[in-house]
């Protein structure tokens, strides 16, 4: 699969290359996004030594690392040389290679080695300070298990806190990545498959050759033999410790309740009890707390609530886990049924946050804050604004053509909202298009902006 985007990520990573004399690096984010590509999309061309780590035997892992740079440089001294230490490795290699140019040294997934050997950040803090520091060498440590590397690299007490130069959690491609991926594809299919995949290159790899949304769901996602039908175990059981709790709040996120005290309630434990569960989901980006946009304290609101982050976790939890069951005697098409009953409603949530970043992109408004608003009685998907200008939105993700009273409806909030004097604009996204009526109003009215999803370019 070709490399796509990350522009900001290279950049990053070319000016700690350029930087005069050594640098570190620490890459950090979850499985599947796509860190190890764009690792060696940016040592390509360049002098590098990449090593990946694993959970095998110390031992062999060192034989491993050696056996790569002696070949790198074609030595045979080090191939046959008995190291038993990483020090040992490294020293030699500072005393006998030659370099004209900034050699770069990559470890991927260390959190492997720390694993197999606490020992290793230690280390390694001592391989930095006396022998990579006053090099012109690059390293870069890399990881998945995002608690892990935080523990073993970034955090205050590991002993390499202080030694990086710079630090990059990757994170999952945008929505304005996908016509990359999907060039066959209407904006309403790139939409649906980002509303599943989330971003993660991975899964977009599985799913890019699939035409049919549907067969994709069903050969790659509901067989119990697929790469996509464990995932999340895979990635909350690396993660976490008591993954039931864990499990059991993103599954009572999933089927609606993003109250703290509804999702206390369901699990039977006091409220605050579940704070440090939450704060551990938000860490991983895998939940985010939301407050309405217009909140002068977010931190300390009360009207805060819990929804699914990641979009991947969000279908798997509301469509796998539930009908694990049915899966595992492989009665699929029962679950696929299910999911084609209710998919307009679980894209819809998706394509709020595909609205907003379009707008953060594209709208000729100044835009310095936006999020959803609500209140007890009231909601509106998007509230954007700025000192002087404010814009509402709604976004319609229906089969329908968005009609003029959506327009009046979504006036009638406007009341709700403390606006203090600012120019208000009301926009509306449809994947269907407007009626007639509409658009000839939005003619004669600049306030009135319309996106219409369903477009062809």
């Amino acid at each position: 699969m070709k490399f796509i985007n990350r522009n900001k990520e290279l950049t990053v990573l070319e000016k700690e290359y350029k930087r005069s004399g050594s640098s570190f690096m620490v890459i950090y984010g979850r499985r599947r996004v796509g860190k190890t590509t764009l690792i060696k999309q940016f040592i390509k061309n360049k002098t590098n030594i990449y090593y990946l780590a694993d959970t095998q035997n110390e031992r062999l892992q060192l034989d491993r690392f050696k056996e790569i740079v002696s070949e790198k440089w074609h030595d045979d001294v080090l191939k046959n040389l008995d190291v038993n230490a990483w020090d040992g490795i490294f020293n030699y290699m500072v005393k006998h290679i030659t370099l004209n140019e900034k050699l770069i040294i990559v470890i991927d997934e260390f959190q492997y080695l720390a694993k197999v050997n606490k020992a290793v950040p230690s280390i390694f803090q001592r391989i930095w300070d006396d022998l990579l520091k006053s090099r012109n060498i690059m390293l870069i440590f890399s990881g998945s298990i995002i608690s892990m590397m935080y523990n073993t690299t970034l955090s205050y007490n590991s002993p390499l806190y202080g030694r990086r130069t710079g630090q990059l959690k990757l994170k999952p491609l945008k929505f304005g990545d996908f016509p990359g991926f999907f060039k066959e594809r209407s904006t309403i299919q790139l939409i649906e498959r980002y509303s599943i995949l989330s971003g993660v290159p991975k899964y977009i790899e599985i799913f890019r050759d699939r035409a049919d949304i549907f067969k994709a769901i069903e050969e790659s996602i509901l067989d119990k033999d697929s790469f996509l039908y464990q995932e999340p175990l895979f990635i909350l059981s690396e993660e976490l410790t008591e993954t039931t709790t864990y499990f059991s709040i993103m599954e009572i996120i999933s089927k609606g309740d993003h109250k703290i005290g509804n999702i206390a309630k369901k699990l039977r434990i006091p409220t605050n009890h579940l704070t440090s569960f939450l704060n551990r989901l938000i860490e991983l980006e895998l939940i985010e707390r939301e407050v309405p946009v217009t909140e002068k304290n977010p931190s300390k609101s009360k009207r805060g609530l819990y929804f699914i982050k990641d979009h991947f976790f969000r279908f798997w939890f509301r469509y796998v886990l539930p009908y694990k069951s049915y899966i595992e005697i492989e009665n699929s098409k029962f679950v696929l049924n299910k999911i084609k009953q209710t998919f307009n409603l679980f894209v819809s949530q998706a394509f709020e946050k595909v609205c907003m970043d379009y707008l953060m992109e594209n709208s000729l408004l100044e835009i310095g804050k936006i999020g959803r608003w609500w209140n007890n009685q009231e909601e509106i998907d998007i509230v954007a604004f700025s000192e002087k200008e404010m814009l509402l939105g709604e976004c319609k993700w229906w089969d329908d053509k968005v009609g003029i009273n959506v327009l009046k409806e979504l006036e009638r909030k406007s009341a709700f909202i403390e606006k203090e004097g600012k120019e208000l604009y009301f926009a509306l996204f449809s994947k269907s298009g407007f009626t007639g009526k509409l658009e000839q109003q939005a003619k004669q009215e600049k306030k009135i902006l319309l996106y219409d999803f369903g477009k062809k370019k």
